[in-house]
């Protein structure tokens, strides 16, 4: 299996964009996906991200940090995930609830390197 990252990215926060009934029924359908995808075991984790943050640009001396949610696209959360390829992540990525719910998401689907390649170094996986 293959290790995949899908970026939730967005234009505005679902809970400002829907009625809260609405609202409630785009989390119950993503708790049943990602139900479905841990009882598949395909998930190794997945979270929402807080709309409070910077971006950081520039180098010492010269940083910059503008409030992240000024870009037209933001992400809103991620799914790691476990699939044979990139056809069955994008699969995966397809089902999201996501498109149901708002139209303008864009789901990102990346793979994730586990090894560098050119010097053998293994990126770490769990921090102690």
């Amino acid at each position: 299996m293959k290790e995949f990252m899908f970026f939730i990215r967005k234009q505005s926060s679902s809970e400002e964009t829907m009625s809260p009934v609405q609202h409630r029924q785009f989390l119950k359908a993503c708790e049943q996906y990602i139900g479905r995808l841990k009882k598949e075991k395909k998930l190794i984790s997945a979270q929402p991200v807080g709309w409070a943050g910077k971006i950081i640009s520039g180098k010492p001396g010269a940083w910059n940090d503008i409030p992240f949610n000024e870009a037209t696209e933001v992400i809103g959360g991620y799914y790691h995930l476990q699939a044979e390829s990139l056809t069955e992540a994008i699969k995966l990525a397809k089902e999201n609830p996501e498109f149901t719910f708002n139209s303008n998401t864009r789901i990102e689907v990346r793979p994730v390197m586990k090894k560098e390649e050119q010097t053998g170094y293994v990126y770490p996986v769990h921090m102690s």
